[in-house]
C-alpha cells in the first residue's frame, strides 16, 4: 500500500502538532498535544487520530465515535516512534530513515485496523 508521510505541521509558538499519513484511499489526521515550551524540551501529553476519506469526510469508528485516544502501552511505543523521527540522526539521514518511517506508518495502521471497519 502506497502511502505519503507529512510531519510536523504545526502553527509558531503552538504545542499542538499534525501529522498525517495519506493512503491510496483514505488519510489519518494525527494530533500531538504538548505540555512545556516547544523550543526546550516539550513533553508529548495527548495523541488523538481520526480517520477521513481523501475528500476529508471523517469515517466512524466501529463503535460510532469519529477519534481515537493513543492510551498506555501504545502511546508508550508512539511516543519511542515519534522520538526516533525528530531525532538528529534521523533528520540528518544517519539511519535508514524509509524504515523508521515504515515503524510509524505500520504502527498507526495497526492501530486504524483495530478501531475503524474500512470498506
Amino acid at each position: 500500500m502506497n502511502y505519503k508521510l507529512e510531519l510536523n505541521t504545526q502553527e509558531p509558538n503552538s504545542n499542538i502538532v499534525f501529522n498525517t499519513i495519506v493512503f491510496d484511499a483514505f488519510k489519518v489526521n494525527i494530533v500531538e498535544r504538548y505540555i512545556g515550551k516547544m523550543n526546550y524540551n516539550p513533553k508529548l501529553f495527548e495523541v488523538i487520530f481520526k480517520v477521513r476519506t481523501l475528500n476529508d469526510e471523517l469515517i466512524n469508528k466501529k463503535d460510532g465515535n469519529v477519534k481515537v485516544k493513543i492510551k498506555d502501552a501504545d502511546f508508550d511505543t508512539y511516543h519511542r516512534l515519534t522520538s526516533r523521527l525528530n531525532s538528529y540522526d534521523y533528520k540528518n539521514k544517519l539511519i535508514n530513515r524509509t524504515e523508521v518511517d515504515q515503524e510509524y506508518v505500520h504502527f498507526i495502521l495497526s492501530l486504524v485496523i483495530m478501531n475503524y471497519q474500512l470498506n
